[in-house]
């Protein structure tokens, strides 16, 4: 059993040939990958001779943009995580204060309550004349 070949035989072209059958390649895998709207900017680069010097300029451009705006957010975040940590430092801080002084006014109306005991039952004693 013989396996059919993957292979194209194309036939001995001149040179001319080849050419045509690259060129006819090329325009085949650009209308492939290409949408519509991108095509004349190929085109364009084409006629102009773009060697991709300009793409891969714009490449580190874009590369360098992007991890400096990356970097950039990274910051801003550090900050705001930096600042809200502050905030519940300070917040913690000021419950604390506040607990402590509920403590101890807690402790002084309980006084209070057992002095205002103390005074009425000096009060209601029986042998105390008014």
């Amino acid at each position: 059993m013989e396996r059919p070949s993957l292979e194209i035989n194309l036939p001995d072209t001149h040179e001319e040939g080849k050419l045509y059958v690259v060129d006819s390649l090329n325009n085949l895998n650009k209308l492939n990958v290409c949408p519509d709207g991108s095509q004349h900017v190929l085109d364009e680069e084409e006629n102009t001779g773009a060697t991709g010097e300009n793409t891969a300029g714009s490449n580190i451009r874009n590369q360098c943009l992007f991890f400096v705006t990356f970097i950039l957010t990274l910051i801003v975040s550090l900050a705001l995580v930096s600042f809200v940590i502050f905030l519940i430092i300070q917040t913690r801080n000021k419950m604390d204060q506040i607990t402590s002084r509920l403590i101890s006014e807690k402790k002084n109306i309980e006084e209070l309550k057992k002095m205002n005991n103390m005074i009425l039952k000096h009060l209601n004693q029986p042998g105390i004349k008014e």
